[in-house]
């Protein structure tokens, strides 16, 4: 991936400083008398949109195996990830807010035609592979739930693009209310199942410490790989490096300073709840099954059947569905989103606002619907594996672009990553690199065999 004009900061074409999410673009105020909390308050939002695809239901089947076949022992594995996620999202922001484009827009400007086309249709495959896997959790909980074919459920939840262009029309904020409720929802229900479960909280604290066993038990290495492999979502960094332009900061260097720093805080507080909420998950599978010799729960279905007759609480099962399909539903409407970014970023593609988030829809669901009527039920986890697969094939190809340019002074100005930033983005950029390029590895060997 070669810089086609290294020397050049200006974009290649005139229409590239059309600002990204044009109907959104600058709608939330932030007054510069506000009060500290007032402008914490203001900027809070875009984090949590983000924080949707760190706990999608593509990411419950790694924390379910690996809390089932190794207890708390792979905690440390999550938490390492977070911090992963929390960097690369905060640059992502800051690239939006330093040079007033989307990571999207940035490699159009930055990069040939050719280029720039092939990093779209990676990252189109990339959403698909995303939305694939939530799509099938969101229909999983319908079936779950209320019994409904998962055909007919992946159907439904293509209702999800009715909900973003009704709560866009009527503002941007709407939209980040129903996420963050949604969020909420989720949080509550684990805090349910923790109850349920009563892990050893000892037990818990030592997984947080790394163990040299994750390096020496191949299976443990394999699931820890495939944790920190598809932790960072690719289109994330495309979403958050757009959405924090919905807020109106003063576009000078000082207000360009302050959106960084509240960025930056959204994005840590967003992101450490995902974490405990990963977290949850592992910790609810470590103590319901591990500890009772059940080794071997993977998918979410069997999750769900053993759950209330192995902790004896009738609605924890339940209560556990309900948080997939709001994990799934969540993540859908995130993913909304980010297809129509990286369309109108990569293609600068023009259309009304319903036809566009239409079509970027239907790219996703598309692929969702076949595989999911070829394979139905014994399927889905195969699939969700098979989108994690994707997802960290594509993810480097949106993590070297974001540090290349936010380590540009040329681009970014005093907004520069400092030395210290510019080598921790690189080491995080080359293990996620040499992670996924192991998780493909051992997934297509196995695949051979």
């Amino acid at each position: 991936m070669l810089n086609s004009d290294a020397n050049s900061t200006k974009p290649r074409r005139s229409d590239s400083d059309i600002p990204s999410l044009p109907e959104s673009y600058r709608t939330i105020p932030v007054p510069k008398h506000f009060s500290f909390w007032r402008k914490l308050l203001a900027f809070s939002g875009p984090g949590y949109l983000v924080a949707v695809g760190y706990m999608d239901p593509g990411n419950w089947a790694t924390d379910l195996a690996g809390g089932s076949a190794y207890g708390y022992t792979l905690m440390s594995v999550i938490m390492i990830s977070s911090l992963m996620a929390i960097l690369l999202q905060i640059l992502a922001a800051r690239l939006g807010i330093a040079t007033g484009r989307d990571l999207a827009q940035a490699c159009r400007a930055e990069y040939s035609r050719p280029v720039s086309f092939s990093l779209w249709v990676l990252c189109e495959i990339a959403i698909c592979a995303c939305d694939l896997a939530e799509v099938i959790g969101s229909a999983v909980a319908l079936n779950l739930l209320f019994k409904i074919p998962l055909i007919i459920g992946v159907i439904l939840t293509t209702l999800d693009v009715l909900v973003v262009m009704l709560l866009q029309k009527r503002g941007f904020r709407y939209l980040e209310a129903l996420v963050i409720g949604l969020i909420a929802l989720i949080g509550m229900g684990f805090l349910l199942e923790l109850f349920f479960s009563q892990p050893n909280v000892a037990e818990v604290f030592k997984g947080l410490i790394p163990s040299s066993q994750i390096i020496s038990n191949p299976g443990m290495l394999f699931i820890a790989i495939g944790i920190i492999g598809a932790t960072v979502m690719p289109h994330n960094l495309y979403l958050h490096s757009s959405i924090i332009q919905t807020r109106k900061y003063e576009q000078n260097t000082e207000g360009k300073r302050e959106a960084i720093r509240f960025a930056a805080i959204d994005t840590t507080t967003a992101l450490t709840l995902a974490f405990f909420i990963n977290a949850a998950i592992l910790i609810v599978s470590a103590a319901t099954f591990y500890t009772r010799g059940q080794h071997d729960v993977a998918e979410i279905q069997d999750a769900y059947k053993l759950l209330s007759p192995t902790l004896g609480v009738g609605v924890a099962s339940t209560v556990f569905a309900l948080a997939l399909l709001a994990s799934g539903q969540n993540s859908t409407l995130t993913g909304t989103l980010a297809g129509q970014i990286v369309m109108e970023g990569f293609l600068n593609l023009r259309l009304r606002p319903w036809l566009r988030r239409l079509i970027t829809r239907g790219i996703a669901i598309v692929p969702a619907i076949i595989v999911t009527a070829l394979y139905g039920n014994s399927g889905v986890a195969k699939l969700l594996i098979f989108s994690q697969v994707i997802l960290s094939v594509q993810l480097s190809f949106a993590v070297v672009p974001l540090v290349l340019f936010t380590s540009d002074k040329k681009r970014m100005g005093e907004f520069v990553n400092p030395p210290w930033l510019k080598c921790l983005a690189w080491f995080v950029a080359v293990v996620i690199a040499v992670l996924n390029a192991t998780l493909l590895y051992y997934t297509v060997r196995d695949w051979i065999k």
